[in-house]
This record gives C-alpha cells, sequence and structure tokens, in this order.
C-alpha cells in the first residue's frame, strides 16, 4: 500500500489517499511487464506488407532469349529477382503478428506496471468543472502548478469521458488523455509523469485490484 498526495486545482495540498494493489513478485515482475509490453506492440503491428515473388509479377512468360548461341547468360524470364522488375526474394508477405497472454496475467502486468510507476503519479481532484469550454492554456498552467516541466511526457488519467477536458489536452505534443479502463502497459511505462484523479484512481483499483 502507497500513500499519495492529492493536490487541489491551485496545487495545493489537500489530503492524502492510498493505492493498493496486488502485485507481481519481484523476481517475476519484470518478466510478466515485458511480456505484456511486447505482446501489446506485437498486436498493435498490422503485418500487411507484401512483396511480389516471381510467379506474381506481371510478365515473363516468354523466355526472353534462346539458351544458346547467344554469348549472353541463359535466362527464362525476365521476371527472375535477378533482374530489374523482377520479383522479391524471400520479402515480407502479409502475417498475422498476435501473441497470446492469459487476461489474469495480463492485468497482473497491468497492476504491476502502474505499481512500479507511484513514484511519478500526480493525485489531483476533479477538475472538470473549471472548463466550461476547451482551453488548452488553463490545463498546462495547472500541469506547471502541479510540479511537472513543460518537456515532460505526461499521460492523463480521467475517470470517465470530459469532452472539454480531452480537447484541451489532445493538441499538447506530449500529453495523452486516456481513461481509467482504458490503461495499458505501454502507456503507463513511456511517460515520465502520470496524473491521475481522485476518482480514477478509485475506478483503476476497483476495476483491477483483485
Amino acid at each position: 500500500m502507497v500513500n499519495c498526495v492529492v493536490r487541489n486545482w491551485q496545487g495545493e495540498e489537500v489530503g492524502e489517499t492510498t493505492l493498493e494493489l496486488r502485485v507481481a513478485k519481484q523476481e517475476n515482475a519484470s518478466h510478466i511487464v515485458h511480456r505484456a509490453l511486447t505482446r501489446q506492440l506485437n498486436n498493435a503491428r498490422q503485418g500487411n506488407a507484401c512483396t511480389k515473388t516471381r510467379s506474381e509479377v506481371r510478365g515473363g512468360g516468354r523466355k526472353p532469349w534462346r539458351q544458346k548461341g547467344t554469348g549472353r547468360a541463359r535466362a527464362g524470364s525476365i521476371r527472375s529477382p535477378l533482374w530489374r522488375g523482377g520479383g522479391v526474394i524471400f520479402g515480407p508477405k502479409p502475417r498475422d503478428f498476435e501473441v497470446k497472454m492469459n487476461k489474469r496475467e495480463r492485468r497482473l502486468a497491468l497492476r504491476t506496471a502502474f505499481y512500479s510507476r507511484t513514484e511519478d503519479l500526480i493525485v489531483v481532484e476533479e477538475f472538470a468543472e473549471q472548463f466550461p469550454r476547451p482551453k488548452t492554456k488553463e490545463l498546462l498552467n495547472a500541469i506547471a502548478r502541479w510540479g511537472i516541466e513543460g518537456d515532460t511526457k505526461v499521460l492523463l488519467v480521467l475517470p470517465e469521458p470530459q469532452l472539454n477536458v480531452y480537447l484541451s489536452g489532445r493538441n499538447v505534443e506530449l500529453m495523452n488523455v486516456i481513461l481509467a479502463t482504458s490503461l495499458n502497459v505501454y502507456d503507463v511505462l513511456a511517460a515520465d509523469k502520470i496524473i491521475v484523479t481522485s476518482t480514477a484512481l478509485a475506478k483503476i483499483q476497483e476495476i483491477y485490484g483483485e
């Protein structure tokens, strides 16, 4: 269990909350998180790169010249991989990169990854009412008040869809705004700082805290 300081919209400490998640054992933690991360990255690959072999390239049905007597090297097709415009040897073909992993392992890996970032976790009070309309500058000023520098990669976790907050943060180059229900290993590990509202933190513990 970890105690986290809760900050308000002005950046002042207004209370504490706890984060308690069941995580992997220390000797297995890095292995299971690595498996979950490579699975996520592999499953995101489209796998639709495709090159044509000599049998698929258009043309080349006729032997370009007779076998003997010309003084040139023998050739059976102008679509040989050795020729310009010919097929490709051992080129990529459409394939499925999917990696399977048990649901319990995936959830354990996510809990472990999130719990490992507690030092970079900033818990704030709900601030959706501060955005009657989208305002990127207001969000950036709040992030600065919470002690985050401008060149920091930030993951902002919300408890539910908040359109004006999302519209305020989507243009910020180093910010990623996601929901607590969409938490994933890559985003958790890629961010330098994680901002999570107190409601979103409770939701994370409710959903993933087995």
